[in-house]
């Protein structure tokens, strides 16, 4: 999540970590009703593992990626892993061949910052394909301090980010078995939100997908830990929500029900006050989305002991909570992606 912080980052060149290879078997199941929606919904969600989640974790938010600031070689390192591991799921970039990255130029960045690059994957959707779903998490995080101490980013926002792999391998495997969705997906992972929002600001100024085709923003940025508000037995199976009703009451019903069926989370809705003083609605990637009038939610677990420390590591990330956390967006989506109707969006502003 974006911070005032100013790091300076010391680089150095390093190997790209590995891509994995999913243990999951997924069964083939009829889905070809709108009655086996659901059900077709639970056999792919499955395919969202404790184990698969630790391992991209502990390699995004490991040493080798140096602490992916924006425009570093660890960031460009970090680019090039989340290419590699569409490429192994077999989804394509809808920029087309072997093209996953959205330039962006360092002349668009201020404070001497480098060019940078938005990595993007897409599934077409059926036969609402011209209607876009993003899901979206910044893979940027703030490098390495004067003594050389690595921000690895575990939960800001490596846990977004490998969330989304996981997401975005159950939706493959489903349009795999024939069970596709709809509507199309796009797995948006953006760069420079700590330095301001920047990659999230230039996909929406540069849209690959028109903006009023684009019918959600799903956007998980820290979903790995426990903040001290539920840091205690009988709290701890939670998250926050903040935006599901700002723009469409649709949304936020259907969020609703998606966790009421499945996950059965306490939905936080704390920091969605209007007069909230973190003003967190205006802090991640989804608020470029927002100010278009596009309906989102932004999932996030609130701040801890570690934010912005050399300290948010791998080791410390709740992964059975973050699990069920990804689930439930993996839920929304499917349901948001197959629906008969796009959203209504009912709240928005002229």
């Amino acid at each position: 999540m974006k911070n005032i912080l100013i790091l300076v980052s010391l680089f150095t060149a390093c190997c790209c970590g590995t891509s994995q290879n999913s243990s999951e078997t997924i069964p083939r199941i009829d889905s070809t009703s709108q009655s086996n929606l659901e059900t077709t919904a639970s056999t792919y969600a499955e395919s969202i593992t404790v184990d698969e989640l630790k391992k991209y974790l502990y390699t995004f938010a490991g040493d080798d990626f140096e602490g992916r600031d924006t425009g570093e070689p660890g960031q460009k390192k970090a680019a090039e892993y989340l290419k590699e591991q569409y490429k192994r799921m077999g989804i394509p970039s809808p920029l087309g061949e072997d093209d996953y990255f959205q330039e962006i130029p360092a002349s668009y960045f201020r404070g001497g910052i480098k060019s940078s690059e938005n990595v993007l994957a897409f599934i077409k959707g059926s036969d609402k394909a011209d209607e876009i779903v993003v899901i979206s998490a910044h893979y940027d995080h703030v490098g390495v301090d004067y003594d050389g101490n690595i921000y690895n980013g575990a939960d800001d926002d490596g846990s977004g980010t490998v969330s989304i792999l996981e997401i975005a391998e159950g939706f493959m495997q489903a349009k795999k078995d024939g069970h596709g969705p709809r509507r199309s997906i796009l797995f948006l992972h953006v760069t420079g939100e700590e330095k301001g929002l920047y990659g999230s600001k230039f996909y929406t100024e540069n849209p690959v997908f028109p903006l009023e085709n684009t019918v959600t923003d799903l956007n998980i940025d820290m979903i790995g830990r426990i903040d001290d508000a539920h840091d205690e037995e009988g709290k701890r199976d939670y998250i926050y929500l903040i935006g599901s009703d700002r723009l469409s009451s649709e949304l936020h019903d259907i969020s609703e029900k998606m966790n009421k069926t499945y996950t059965q989370l306490d939905l936080d809705y704390t920091f969605n006050a209007k007069n909230d003083p973190n003003r967190f609605y205006f802090r991640s990637d989804h608020y470029n989305f927002a100010k278009h009038n596009i309906p989102i939610i932004f999932y996030f677990n609130g701040v801890h002991e570690d934010y912005h420390k050399h300290t948010d590591t791998a080791d410390k990330i709740e992964y059975e909570l973050m699990t069920k956390r990804a689930k439930l967006v993996f839920y929304t989506a499917w349901d948001i992606a197959n629906r008969e109707q796009r959203l209504i969006v009912d709240k928005a502003k002229k």
